[in-house]
């Protein structure tokens, strides 16, 4: 990560000053913007998607006009490879997973019958415990799952039914549908225009440490993102492949949950051993076949944490595996799923606010007469 440093490079920058009518000025707008995202929010949120794709594809785009592309047609050419990718990625894992999923329904009855032949005894007389295997009714249990996954599917019938009988619901959700590629594209076309717009805007003294302040947020919350995306997919692939060769019922549904996880560290290395184990388990209580699985998910992470990590995350995002794990946990509690999405890009961008503030601390009056 770049340092806060000024234009010339030479000496750190520091706050600006601030006259009191420029606060207020500033305060009115933050107030003012977060009420209207707060009154808007439901319409907002394709163009906030759209603004976060745009964003992520913006470097490729400044990469095609380098070589002398003109920027519409590299927005064009980079636009319709995503959507084509998305298209062939749908067509191919939609009906594989799906599959995959009735597949496992399927086996449910002779999992729960295996684990309570093979798996609960062997656990009784290994640790010496009593889990009542005579009180356990595999196909009761089946069952019971069976209902729970009808009841999943009635309320996902329920909520499109609710969605698709409010006519402004339903006229919101399928306008988001259709807007955020069109946005996207617009967004793709004219980035570069609407930051210099909001450069303008800016007050000239605050002007170049907001812009150094926004660029170095830029490089570690850009190459975080895009570092992340690629080692999510690639453990995906990593996963799905390893346990498809040693033999592993529903290996992709498991690798890909595991690869799509592992942006919490050591999380979707645990999520996949436990997925990946119980099936095991129940598929064939072998213990080589227990040992190949576990060697899997070991390639898997040396892979992640010598050559993926290294490679396309680096050192972009600068918090310690402590402060990673705290982070989405804060984001969950406060804001649900949305939280744990956005918790990670949030501390990248808030690491560079705290830099830069603890460096104007070292600096200012008020840590010298500390020290004195």
């Amino acid at each position: 990560m770049t340092d806060n440093t000024a234009g010339n490079g030479e000496e750190p920058l520091q706050i600006p000053e601030i006259s009191r009518s420029q606060m207020l000025w500033i305060a009115a707008a933050l107030l003012i913007t977060g009420w209207l995202v707060w009154l808007l929010a439901p319409v907002l949120t394709p163009f906030l998607l759209s603004a976060l794709l745009a964003y992520m594809a913006d470097p490729v785009v400044n990469r095609l006009e380098r070589w002398k592309v003109r920027r519409d047609v590299a927005v064009s050419m980079v636009f319709l490879v995503v959507i084509s990718i998305l298209v062939v990625a749908m067509l191919i894992l939609v009906p594989l997973l799906v599959r995959e999923t009735v597949d496992l329904i399927e086996r449910l009855p002779g999992y729960f019958q295996t684990l309570q032949e093979s798996a609960l005894p062997w656990i009784e007389g290994q640790f010496d415990i009593e889990l009542g295997i005579d009180t356990f009714d595999a196909a009761q249990a089946t069952e019971l799952i069976r209902e729970h996954l009808r009841n999943i599917a009635g309320a996902a019938g329920a909520i499109l039914s609710y969605i698709t009988e409010s006519g402004g619901r339903f006229v919101i959700w399928i306008t988001g549908m259709v807007l955020v590629p069109l946005v996207t594209f617009y967004l793709m076309r004219d980035w570069h225009r609407l930051l210099d717009a909001i450069r303008d805007m800016l007050p000239r003294n605050i002007e170049p440490v907001a812009v150094e302040i926004t660029r170095d947020c830029d490089e570690a919350l850009g190459g975080f993102l895009r570092g992340q995306l690629m080692v999510m997919i690639s453990l995906g692939i990593i996963y799905s492949i390893g346990l498809l060769i040693v033999g592993l019922n529903n290996a992709i549904a498991i690798g890909m949950i595991a690869g799509l996880v592992s942006f919490v560290p050591y999380l979707g290395a645990i999520v996949g051993i436990l997925l990946a184990g119980i099936t095991a388990v129940i598929q064939n209580f072998d213990f080589w076949f227990l040992l190949s699985v576990a060697i899997v998910f070991t390639v898997g992470q040396l892979i992640e944490s010598f050559l993926l990590t290294p490679k396309l995350v680096g050192d972009r995002i600068g918090l310690h595996p402590v402060l990673v794990i705290f982070s989405v946990m804060a984001g969950a509690h406060l804001f649900g799923f949305i939280g744990i999405l956005l918790a990670l890009p949030v501390a990248a961008a808030g690491t560079v606010l705290v830099r830069f503030f603890y460096r104007n601390y070292k600096l200012s009056s008020v840590y010298e007469q500390a020290g004195a």
